[in-house]
């Protein structure tokens, strides 16, 4: 390019009759800074300067210029040809900078987007291991957080190996609670440099990452790093959103489907009602008729329908009584109740179901009145014996007991059915629970003894049970408060 200048400005010298075209070799200076970089220019200047002397100061065609004045001009020319060729690198420079940092932010902006449109964990991997994978120009592994997906050492589209040292960093990582938030740096067995990390530095629930960063240096692996941590720091606040709105929306549908639920149990139950004491009635009065009670077939099948309509009412009553709890609570009507009534009512009740089994009540005389709402406390009872016939064999003994002291009056209802495990014990209580032992064997909803559960606790008592372990029988006690406030209540009462 500087012999094409020179040739044209020999030209143009010769047709125009200027003295000098010295000034025409800055273009191939600034053509070679621009495009190659600073030494090119530097070369590109020189040459330019020797051209110029070659070509236009006396003598001519030679290197030597005879004038001090004119050497210094050259000399000049050199130093302002440099420094135009240095200014032309740096501008260059920036200009590629600036296109990197407009391709950047042009990606950056794309991979928010994505982030941004994203309803499920799985986009925002996919677009995690897309982004990572364009920009850093290196393989991309990404784990989700499941425990097989680990441990098989492939990536969401990565269907090739993870190295073995790799995959066991994303265990160890995976199963070690909190990760670093910088990352872990390993070599696999070829000696390449992988950086592993969580996504979210906060927790691993999130999936683990890993790029492949081949022969990188200390100071390429930290420079890595920090493009890591910008890029997946925008992942972990769309995840936490994500994570956020997702336990919202889950939160708002439970609560949509319990009151759905609420609402269509109350309404069926009610609807079901009417009927069931019609048949429930008349099943009654049939299997008391003197003309059914003498024939023993006829006898039987309306005892069998009276006893099933009698368990059907007892189980609508359940569902009832789960309603009121769920909806508007549990609102006691406490009065001066004889716990004699509350026994016999119970005991009445809970007759049919008991059955074969052998009931003793062992009640002192002289327990003290309570100011509890004798409905609920019975109901609560009731489902304690339910419970305690249904899971106990025939001909089996069922013991209640009564007993007043340090403050509080105790029911226990003692069975020699089949007992309890420890994990039993623990969710007894719980609303729909059932064991496991007995899902197929015994029919029921699990809520009896969660009924029980919350019209105790309504009344200000607590109930518990206890067993000595499985096939050993249970004992299941409640206790409500006898206070000496409650006594002074009474006998206020009375004396009014």
């Amino acid at each position: 390019m500087v012999g094409v200048v020179a040739l044209a400005s020999y030209i143009l010298v010769a047709q125009t009759g200027l003295s000098r075209g010295t000034v025409l070799f800055v273009v191939p200076v600034l053509v070679a800074a621009a495009r190659w970089g600073v030494l090119p220019a530097v070369v590109a200047a020189a040459l330019g300067t020797a051209a110029s002397a070659f070509f236009f100061y006396p003598p001519l065609y030679t290197f030597w210029v005879s004038d001090p004045q004119e050497v210094i001009n050259l000399g000049l020319f050199l130093i302002v040809a440099v420094v135009t060729g240095h200014l032309a690198t740096q501008l260059r420079t920036q200009a590629e900078l600036a296109r990197q940092r407009e391709i950047e932010m042009r990606d950056l902006y794309a991979f928010s987007r994505r982030l941004a449109a994203a309803f499920a964990v799985s986009d925002i991997h996919a677009a995690i291991e897309d982004h990572l994978a364009n920009v850093m120009q290196h393989r991309v592994v990404l784990f989700p957080a499941a425990r097989d997906e680990i441990e098989g050492g492939t990536a969401r589209r990565n269907p090739d190996a993870v190295p073995l040292p790799v995959r066991h960093v994303v265990g160890n990582l995976s199963a070690g609670g909190a990760p670093p938030a910088e990352g872990v740096s390993v070599a696999d067995d070829s000696g390449n440099f992988w950086l592993v990390r969580a996504i979210s530095p906060k927790t691993a629930a999130f999936g683990m990452i890993a790029v492949d960063l081949g022969k990188a240096s200390q100071r390429e692996l930290e420079e890595h790093r920090a493009h890591i941590n910008h890029v997946l720091a925008d992942a972990d606040a769309t995840l936490e959103r994500l994570g956020v709105g997702n336990a919202i929306n889950e939160a708002r549908m439970r609560s949509q489907t319990d009151q759905f639920r609420e609402a269509l149990i109350g309404s069926v139950s009610h609807e079901l009602r009417t009927p069931l004491a019609s048949i429930l009635g008349a099943a009654t009065v049939l299997s008391a008729a003197p003309a059914v009670a003498g024939d023993g077939k006829l006898s039987a099948l309306a005892n069998d329908v009276r006893d099933e309509a009698e368990r059907l009412n007892h189980d609508i009553q359940n569902l009832l009584d789960a309603t009121r709890i769920s909806s508007n609570g549990v609102k006691p009507r406490n009065e001066w109740t004889d716990p004699a009534d509350i026994i016999n009512s119970a005991v009445e009740r809970c007759r049919r179901r008991i059955g074969s089994r052998q009931l003793t009540l062992d009640v002192p005389h002289d327990l003290p009145l309570v100011l509890v709402d004798s409905a609920l406390v019975t109901q609560a009872l009731v489902q304690v014996f339910d419970n305690a016939a249904k899971y106990s064999p025939p001909q089996s003994r069922i013991a209640f007991s009564a007993r007043a002291q340090h403050g509080e009056l105790m029911f226990a209802v003692q069975d020699e059915g089949i007992g309890l495990t420890e994990q039993e014990k623990i969710r007894l209580w719980d609303r729909f629970f059932r064991g496991e032992r007995h899902l197929n064997v015994t029919s029921g909803s699990g809520l009896g003894l969660w009924i029980a559960h919350a019209f105790v606790a309504a009344n200000g008592g607590r109930i518990f049970a206890e067993s000595p372990g499985v096939g050993r029988g249970t004992t299941v006690s409640i206790e409500l408060p006898v206070t000496q406030a409650a006594v002074a209540q009474y006998e206020g009462d009375t004396d009014e």
